[in-house]
């Protein structure tokens, strides 16, 4: 059956990694023959990521809040969002969505419970993409992983990381399909007859490998990708913490060639970074590198044989290029992971790559994932690294089973095709 002319469906997402996960799913939809009207509404932030896509309308009120959207992680940042205007925003934009519904449209929600919600509440038919939760935060395949305390255990008394109100939210009759991040996390909530599909993790498309030539480096080094997450002034605090880090890898080999890759994101001001470089005793440098992006803005410095490059515009290439990751970002840690790469953790002071959700991540991303306490001891884990093949093996097929093959945008597009027409 054809799509009727004016069906219109309305994106929700609650956060900047959800917006990027929307905006590859959306840009799919525009592709097809018979694209269907096409709006969004990001609950957290402004949506920049939306701003990619033309003919996508943000239509509802948007509005940065002071927490950037990590009130789950610290209660105490929920205060300070009602008190800038949370609660009116959240209104307005409920407002929206029942209009949405009353008007005949269909609502993609990617995120949480909160997408979802607002989702159900507008009487439309929805669908949803679940990239908050997994099932590996609670198992893998051979069961319930070990908890510290009585309180942690607790977190899998439902029988799914997915909380009975969310599965009855994904089991309504207006919920026609649910997408979550991994085949393990379909296999548990079909058990609870809700509509879920395998198809894949977004989180790994956009990640284009064309820039990245085959062509090898003439002299074959080490290289680490540096990733400090993406909202300010976090990602500049993760960042000290990260060169001193590299600086003890860096000592531990003071003979022999290592390159760094910092991925900054854009719109961050590249020079606090720099400054940060400097006082480790880094040198700015206009020669070559040794393993080189495609960014011309890209900055570079020097120490002894070691180089750091900055850039803002070649993440995928970084990740691509890397032998391994030391990170403190939530989806860029996940994503490189997903290329089969092992990423070495420090937790931070948060807003979000606190202590607990460092923990939480490596539950999610298990072996891929060696989580330190302290930088000291980031020489002994690369070593082991470099020098286990077998553990390298074990981690690729780990990321890739935890993440999923890229493609999975298009087959989500494909199927919400099927639901609208």
């Amino acid at each position: 059956m054809e799509i009727e002319l004016g069906v219109k469906l309305l994106c929700l997402s609650n956060g900047h990694g959800e917006d990027a996960i929307a905006v590859q799913i959306l840009r799919r939809l525009q592709q097809h023959h018979q694209a269907p009207k096409l709006a969004a509404l990001p609950l957290v932030g402004e949506g920049r990521a939306y701003t990619d896509l033309d003919g996508v309308p943000i239509v509802g009120p948007v509005k940065k809040m002071p927490s950037g959207g990590f009130v789950y992680m610290d209660g105490r940042q929920l205060w300070r969002d009602v008190r800038g205007g949370l609660l009116g925003l959240t209104l307005a934009q409920r407002r929206v969505v029942r209009t949405w519904g009353r008007e005949g449209g269909a609502i993609l929600a990617v995120g949480d419970i909160v997408p979802l919600l607002l989702a159900w509440m507008s009487g439309a038919n929805y669908a949803f993409v679940g990239t908050a939760k997994s099932e590996y935060y609670l198992r893998d395949e051979i069961g319930l992983l070990p908890r510290r305390t009585w309180f942690e255990k607790l977190e899998s008394w439902s029988g799914s990381v997915y909380l009975p109100w969310e599965r009855w939210l994904m089991t309504r009759k207006r919920c026609r399909a649910v997408f979550p991040r991994d085949g393990l996390t379909t296999r548990y909530l079909q058990k609870f007859n809700v509509p879920a599909y395998d198809l894949g993790n977004p989180m790994m498309d956009g990640l284009d490998a064309e820039t990245v030539t085959n062509a090898e480096e003439t002299h074959r080094v080490l290289t680490i990708a540096l990733m400090p997450g993406s909202r300010s002034p976090e990602a500049e605090r993760n960042w000290e913490q990260i060169v001193k880090t590299a600086a003890i890898v860096r000592d531990d080999r003071p003979s022999r060639a290592i390159a760094f890759l910092g991925t900054i994101a854009p719109g961050l001001d590249l020079d606090p970074f720099c400054r940060v470089l400097e006082t480790y005793g880094w040198q700015p440098s206009e020669s070559r590198s040794p393993v080189s992006v495609s960014d011309p803005e890209a900055r570079r410095f020097t120490l002894g044989q070691a180089t750091v490059v900055l850039t803002q515009r070649a993440f995928a290439e970084c990740l691509y290029r890397a032998d391994l990751a030391i990170a403190m970002a939530g989806t860029a840690t996940e994503q490189f992971v997903g290329l089969g790469k092992p990423a070495i953790a420090l937790p931070g002071t948060g807003p979000q790559y606190t202590p607990a959700f460092a923990e939480a991540q490596s539950r999610l991303l298990g072996s891929s994932l060696v989580l330190l306490d302290r930088p000291e001891k980031v020489t002994d884990v690369v070593e082991q690294l470099l020098g286990d093949p077998d553990w390298l093996q074990a981690i690729a097929e780990n990321g890739r089973r935890r993440m999923g093959d890229a493609g999975a945008s298009d087959r989500i597009a494909d199927y919400i095709m099927q639901l609208l027409s």
